[in-house]
């Protein structure tokens, strides 16, 4: 039976699988490194931290499972920036990381100048931080020498993804695929390719840009054991392909450090005014789907912190101890904003907070409300797909929050729709995996997810949950009036 190498480059960790043919994990290893915060809205990592993970990871599966390895699929946070030499391979900063938001006052001047719509029709994007673009350029605008260095060809720019196979190919390949160069906002998704006017308008130089490839596409071999990176696919892209979301409507939903919904939309370029994106779903066999998404900045690093900074409970799975599977939290909300809000409200400026506290609010309140937004946050966003005439009965949710089952059921009485998820919940390694696979001539139709457990939505909660959306609704939104006030 063959055997597949995923490796999957997390916002908070690194992880990298070994599956055989039918999908199943045979071994599996799993690394943390840790964010920086060195200012208010920035996140940064240390890019050798990051690689070194990925090391440890891989040779840790490899001593497990080492031979018969077919090929290697690659899956990566997206927009999350490295600048590094194209003679050294060092970086000349830390990694920028996708949730940082320092660049907002550069976006704010651009919208002022009137060039978001030119960067929305060309990239399917909103102008905001959250991309690569005003990442690169803040680089090139702030390290001493560093423009310079890029105009005269020494500097290359990359993604996750870019950065891992400049490094762990022995050809030293500068190369990136359709889904993460869709995320840098200077990738024109009608044409599929670099574009010159918003490479000129960000002032970055063409030289930095990685090479382009479809995701099954050849990346070149494995230092270790000569193993061929025959698939590199963004991580929420990666779990559409592994939970077999390859129809028009198809839709899953992934629980990790930020939470993503994203819909297949086949050949259609949907175009949404609701702060839904348009972007590249994957490019393969040849042919390229797009899909609709919903961005949420925070969601399992809300756990995180309840976890590490408030110290509520011992472990992320101690926190269904204290999670109220009825949804009661005293009246209390909380905003999710640590780094500002996404999809639909794309703001930078404002923060996160609790609402409604009194004597009587307990641990299991503010837990409680910590939950419901994430599940708010995503109701928000399916009202945004409501508006294109795309609905669900039906949910597909995969990532690390979705083991916690009391939180799946939340999910599902909130939302109002059911709730399924696959026995593995890792589907953004999974889809890595069926990527290479596909690279060697498996049918996208003959790969299959196998389903763990469904979520019934209980109409019985129906109302309460309906008036405490509107509860949190309204305190998310004068939270940003009050702020635009001040």
């Amino acid at each position: 039976m063959k055997k597949y190498l995923a490796i999957d480059q997390g916002t908070t960790s690194s992880r990298a699988i070994i599956f055989n043919s039918s999908l199943e994990p045979i071994a599996d290893s799993q690394e943390e490194y840790s964010l920086s915060y060195p200012k208010d809205g920035w996140v940064e990592a240390n890019p050798h931290e990051i690689l070194n993970t990925v090391n440890n990871s891989i040779k840790n599966v490899l001593n497990q499972v080492s031979e018969n390895i077919t090929s290697c699929g690659i899956t990566n946070q997206r927009e999350t920036t490295i600048v590094w030499s194209k003679d050294t391979g060092e970086p000349i900063y830390p990694a920028i990381i996708w949730q940082d938001r320092r660049t907002d006052d550069l976006c704010k001047s651009l919208k002022a100048q009137g060039h978001e719509e030119m960067i929305k029709q060309k990239t399917g994007l909103v102008l905001d931080p959250y991309f690569s673009a005003t990442k690169i350029q803040w680089i090139l605008n702030n390290v001493p020498n560093a423009r310079k260095r890029a105009e005269s060809g020494e500097l290359l720019f990359g993604t996750v993804d870019s950065f891992l196979i400049f490094n762990l190919s022995k050809q030293k390949n500068h190369m990136t695929d359709v889904t993460n160069a869709s995320r840098t906002m200077l990738f024109n998704i009608n044409n599929m390719s670099w574009d010159k006017d918003l490479l000129d308008l960000f002032d970055i130089p063409f030289s930095m840009m990685p090479e382009v490839n479809s995701c099954d596409g050849d990346f070149g071999t494995l230092n270790l054991n000569d193993i061929n990176i025959n698939g590199v696919i963004g991580d929420q892209q990666s779990a559409l392909v592994g939970q077999n979301c390859i129809n028009y409507g198809d839709m899953k939903s992934t629980y990790g450090t930020g939470c993503f919904l994203m819909v297949n939309t086949k050949e259609k370029l949907v175009r949404s005014q609701d702060g839904l994106l348009t972007t590249v779903a994957y490019t393969l066999n040849n042919e390229t789907n797009y899909a609709l998404e919903g961005s949420i900045y925070s969601c399992g690093n809300i756990i995180q912190w309840l976890r590490d900074k408030m110290e509520f409970f011992a472990s992320a799975k101690e926190s269904e101890l204290f999670l109220n599977s009825n949804g009661e939290s005293g009246n209390v909300h909380f905003l999710p904003a640590f780094n500002g809000l996404g999809a639909p409200y794309w703001n930078s400026d404002i923060r996160g907070g609790f609402q409604g506290i009194t004597q009587s609010s307990d641990k299991k309140d503010f837990v409680t409300a910590a939950f419901k937004s994430i599940c708010y946050q995503t109701k928000d966003i399916i009202k945004s797909l409501n508006n294109k005439e795309i609905f669900i009965n039906d949910l597909l949710v995969d990532g690390g929050m979705t083991s916690n089952s009391t939180f799946c059921q939340l999910l599902s009485d909130s939302l109002e729709v059911d709730i399924s998820k696959p026995s593995n919940i890792e589907s953004t390694a999974l889809g890595a995996c069926v990527v290479s696979q596909i690279s060697g001539g498996v049918a996208l139709a003959d790969i299959k997810n196998k389903l763990d457990k469904k979520f019934i939505s209980n109409e019985e909660n129906l109302s309460f949950y309906k008036s405490d959306y509107r509860a949190w609704k309204k305190y998310v939104e004068s939270s940003i009036t009050n702020l635009k006030e001040k």
